[in-house]
């Protein structure tokens, strides 16, 4: 079993080696909660990370958001590049809830678009934590929503061994159980083919296939492969996990469709007592082919809407979610927990206020209810010992905390930047030749709106005025987001434009400017503890500058302007005591989670000769499923491929 053992070219400084110390002794001596109060580019993840190697726990990071989780991921992969660094967040590109509209008569089936690249990672985060201790989990809120059963989920494992006594037709079963899907004609995540005397299985969670020959039913052999060309390795054993997180148990199946039989009985009755008949028929008609399908291949689409049952849980009961997957010792830390916490909070009123309507005209069980993200309580209930991370604490993380470990001081002795206020009149001019003195001096530049189509709108406009902008609002798919932060480090353009997705976490030296439109509008996005947050973002830079544009100077510019010149003042002072000048940071531009592509998006000359007829037709699969679903853009490309591999395949 590995230590955590950290990798890293500098050691802690500033605060650091305090606030590590006194956490580390904090998590030893049992303290429940702890608050990690430092500001921004005072290096809160290497403290977290040090805090990890001093304290050899599992650990479960929470994001506010799939940003800051990426940025985490990508910090933790290189703090620990031998130990299991996992990403779980949700895994929707794009998703429209189940729901009912009473007053329209409106039923809005669920559609969701599933990014298949973060189901991976999904399962292989849970699978790291089933097998092995040294595992750190950066997630966002999406860990406290309903999982499936972690008993269900181990027992279904299935470990293959060389020369065990098993039929072809046993490991198709066995692979069905699991919910692999056979598919001769187009090997992918989650599938598996049959060939002359092998079946080739493309590991759930995993970048590799699996190569299992059965000779006169033993398992003759098996082999491991980097999906989807790689060379095949020889092995003794392999791990085949479950496909999907629902599952249903084949040995308490009956009991479950039992339990949801008698529910749904009971609530017709209910219906057609009041008078409800159209209600209960709909139910009646919907539960029984759910349960059809249950039983006949294990799953179903809206399966999680039973998992009460087939978890065998009491009513109202809190769900399963990865909290529960991780051992009773795991370490949790809540990064940028002053928007962290209010989220964990708030998720599973917005969850029942939407499944009431869907539960009342007889689309669902009443016991869909308990398909829920778990309430705070339950939350609080689930995790171990906690450190909340932040730049700007909320009044709970105070409340509860045994002790604060302050980060004031940065290990680069940078202070925080000055602040001006300026009219808003000639606002943008002002912006503008702002913008022109950084670019002569290679620095780059945020500007901060209120709105997604003033983000949109200002971009455009500094693109007329030929200045390289982008923006960047939630509307930007996860794991376009961290690109778009890589290329602006780079100077592939100088100035990004954005709402609330640039203040917290954000690691962006090359900035030395914040604008702040609409500073003065006060909300949630010029609160005082927003606007800190914002001020941050300029603090990595020796010459970081605010820019309010504001008429008036309300509290909450006050109390950040205030609270950001007392950290100035506490840093200029040890600067001066210990004989330290400010130094500029220097770190690498890694590579996102959107930049590792899949190897067809890459130089074709990768793919090993033996595989390029197999390559080819996987490419012709796509180009008639591009061209069926009038993707003419992409049927192009994949036929620019096409042509590129047939002049790659020798002639016969």
């Amino acid at each position: 079993m590995k230590d955590f053992k950290i990798q890293a070219p500098f050691q802690p400084r500033g605060d650091q080696p305090q606030a590590i110390a006194k956490l580390a002794e904090g998590v030893k001596q049992g303290f429940d909660f702890q608050t990690l109060l430092g500001v921004t580019g005072s290096g809160k993840t290497f403290t977290m990370a040090k805090v990890i190697e001093a304290v050899q726990k599992p650990t479960l990071v929470i994001s506010p958001n799939k940003t800051l989780a990426a940025q985490l991921y990508e910090e933790f992969r290189s703090f620990f590049p031998n130990n299991e660094v996992c990403y779980f967040v949700s895994y929707y590109d794009y998703y429209q809830p189940e729901a009912y509209i009473p007053q329209s008569d409106t039923y809005i089936e669920k559609d969701s678009k599933i990014n298949e690249e973060i189901d991976r990672l999904r399962h292989e985060a849970v699978q790291s934590i089933l097998s092995r201790r040294d595992v750190i989990v950066v997630a966002s809120v999406s860990c406290i929503y309903n999982l499936g059963s972690p008993q269900t989920y181990l027992k279904e494992r299935f470990i293959i061994k060389k020369g065990e006594q098993m039929s072809v037709n046993d490991l198709f079963g066995r692979l069905l159980d699991l919910q692999y899907e056979r598919n001769d004609y187009e090997l992918w995540r989650g599938r598996f083919r049959k060939r002359v005397n092998f079946v080739d299985v493309w590991l759930a969670g995993q970048e590799k296939i699996l190569r299992i020959e059965v000779v006169n039913n033993t398992i003759a052999s098996l082999a491991e492969g980097e999906a989807p060309f790689g060379k095949f390795t020889r092995i003794d054993s392999a791990d085949l996990w479950p496909a999907k997180f629902w599952m249903s148990d084949n040995s308490t199946i009956e009991r479950s469709l039992a339990a949801i039989k008698q529910e749904m009985e009971q609530r017709c009755a209910e219906l057609k007592k009041n008078g409800k008949m159209l209600e209960a028929e709909r139910l009646l008609r919907r539960t029984e082919y759910d349960m059809s399908l249950i039983r006949e291949t294990g799953w179903c689409h809206g399966i999680e809407n039973y998992s009460r049952h087939l978890d065998f849980r009491a009513p109202d009961s809190a769900p399963y979610t990865l909290l529960d997957y991780f051992p009773k010792d795991y370490l949790t830390f809540i990064d940028e927990s002053h928007i962290t916490v209010p989220q964990i909070r708030g998720m599973q009123e917005g969850d029942k206020a939407r499944k009431q309507p869907l539960i009342e005209y007889g689309f669902r069980l009443p016991s869909a209810i308990d398909n829920r993200p778990v309430k705070f309580s339950e939350f609080l209930d689930k995790v171990n010992q906690v450190v909340f991370a932040s730049a700007t604490p909320g009044s709970y993380e105070h409340k509860v905390s045994k002790q604060v470990a302050e980060q004031i001081v940065r290990p680069t002795f940078l202070l925080d930047p000055d602040i001006e206020i300026r009219p808003t009149e000639f606002q943008i001019p002002d912006f503008l030749k702002e913008i022109e003195k950084r670019k002569a001096l290679n620095q780059r530049v945020l500007a901060l709106t209120i709105t997604k189509r003033l983000a949109e709108a200002l971009s455009e406009h500094l693109k007329k005025e030929h200045i390289k902008a982008n923006f960047l609002h939630s509307e930007i798919k996860t794991l376009a987001r961290p690109k778009i932060l890589a290329d602006l480090r780079r100077g592939d353009f100088d100035v990004l434009v954005g709402i609330n997705l640039l203040r917290e976490g954000l690691d962006l030296p090359e900035v030395s400017l914040i604008a702040i439109f609409d500073a003065d509008k006060e909300g949630f996005l010029r609160d005082d503890t927003s606007l800190v947050q914002i001020m941050g973002r300029a603090s990595r830079h020796p010459e970081g500058k605010i820019i309010m544009y504001a008429d008036n100077v309300t509290g909450s510019m006050r109390h950040a302007m205030e609270e950001t010149n007392r950290r100035r003042a506490i840093q200029e002072v040890y600067n001066l005591k210990n004989g330290v000048s400010p130094q500029k940071i220097y770190t690498e531009i890694k590579n996102s989670l959107s930049a590792r592509q899949k190897i067809e998006e890459n130089d074709i000359s990768l793919v090993p000769d033996e595989f390029l007829r197999e390559y080819l037709k996987q490419l012709k699969s796509r180009l008639e499923m591009a061209r069926r679903n009038l993707q003419f853009e992409k049927a192009s490309q994949i036929k620019i491929k096409i042509d590129e591999v047939k002049n790659k395949i020798p002639s016969p």
